[in-house]
């Protein structure tokens, strides 16, 4: 059922912008033109919020990077902060970040987060579970699963992107750190997707199971920053978007094992203009190239696939948020194969930190500020 707005819902006719076809792997072009779309103010007020995720009968919860998740109710109206949660380091791009429900939730109520969590001065990506009060104003005995190690982060690049994929395994998106070197050693978590059951302990598939200085969870490796990542409903891969430094942005399908290149092979350079001091080239032996790439670096974050009824025009389409660039990305796929793009809110210029799709078929984003808000995108010609 549709989220009803606040009653400070106002609609504004924003601009997209659209781009030609490219081929695989493929980069942004040129600067595309503009359309119109329409968008729903849902919440205001929230405090740099993350990531959302829908409750059965229309609920959703909003966790916020200073440490509180907030349950929005579909009758509208934010709630206080939600017991029961972990202490989070709320640093740099650290604090609460990723919430998701268990893929049981209907039985066993579980509700999943990511966060920054401490030690000393350096910090790291930890996750872990609490069943959601009947009465949704606290997680009960949650319980740590999962923690990055070593901790290595001071305030940078925590990843933190949680998805469960159709056999109930859980994967998680671990940033670098900001330490380069770290995203290719296989006894480090830094850098990484890792694959666990639902329980946080390690499936003996893993690739790395058994390897002498190898860590059991790894999944995949060579990966900066991935804010967002999403299981893609046709093909059941996992999809998975990350940072580049300054330029090379970008979209990778994550294979069990698989080594994604950074820092050795990147399409980006330092933010100070000079070369990745490791970087090798742009595609190497043995790693894998993006499936999509940006010269100039939207600085990607969030990733909601788009297969509802309810826009047919938006079928077979991935919604990227963008932070630097302040828009939403819409790309049109073809299979694996991104065959054009939009940019959708330039108008607004907001960060876009998360986008999902809703139970409603409706596109919902949040925008990365304080006051942060929710919105409800849809297509401008939909009347709704």
């Amino acid at each position: 059922m549709p989220l009803r707005p606040a009653a400070s819902t106002r609609v504004f006719f924003l601009l997209l912008t659209l781009s030609a076809a490219f081929a695989a792997p493929a980069q942004a072009a040129s600067e595309p033109p503009s359309v119109v779309a329409r968008v729903t103010i849902v919440a205001s007020g929230l405090d740099h919020p993350w990531s959302m995720a829908f409750l059965p009968g229309g609920d959703m919860l909003i966790t916020e990077r200073s440490g509180s998740l907030r349950l929005l109710r579909a009758a509208g109206g934010l709630s206080k902060p939600l017991g029961g949660l972990p202490k989070v380091a709320a640093q740099g791009q650290g604090g609460l970040l990723d919430v998701v429900l268990s893929p049981d939730f209907a039985t066993d109520r579980y509700v999943y987060l990511s966060y920054a969590e401490a030690d000393g001065s350096r910090s790291g990506t930890a996750v872990g579970r609490g069943r959601l009060a009947d009465d949704g104003t606290a997680l009960e005995d949650f319980r740590v699963l999962f923690r990055q190690e070593p901790k290595l982060s001071s305030g940078l690049h925590y990843g933190s992107r949680l998805v469960f994929d159709r056999q109930g395994y859980l994967y998680i998106s671990l940033g670098e750190n900001n330490q380069r070197p770290t995203a290719q050693e296989l006894g480090k978590l830094q850098g990484k997707v890792v694959r666990l059951k639902a329980d946080g302990s390690v499936p003996p598939d893993n690739p790395f199971v058994g390897q002498a200085g190898a860590r059991p969870e790894i999944w995949s490796y060579g990966h900066r920053n991935p804010q967002g990542m999403a299981l893609n409903p046709w093909s059941g891969e996992l999809w998975e978007n990350e940072h580049g430094p300054r330029g090379g942005d970008e979209i990778n399908l994550v294979r069990r094992g698989k080594n994604y290149g950074w820092p050795l092979a990147t399409h980006g350079i330092n933010y100070s203009g000079l070369p990745i001091p490791e970087a090798k080239g742009d595609i190497l032996p043995g790693m894998e190239p993006p499936l999509f790439w940006w010269p100039k670096s939207p600085a990607i974050s969030g990733m909601a696939f788009y297969d509802a009824d309810r826009f047919p025009a938006w079928r077979n389409s991935v919604f990227i948020g963008a932070l630097a660039n302040q828009n939403l990305i819409r790309l049109t796929l073809d299979g694996d194969r991104v065959v054009s793009q939009e940019r959708l809110l330039v108008d607004r210029k907001n960060r876009i930190r998360d986008v999902r799709q809703g139970p409603d078929g409706y596109v919902y984003v949040l925008t990365d500020a304080s006051p942060g808000e929710l919105l409800r995108v849809a297509p401008a010609d939909s009347g709704g």
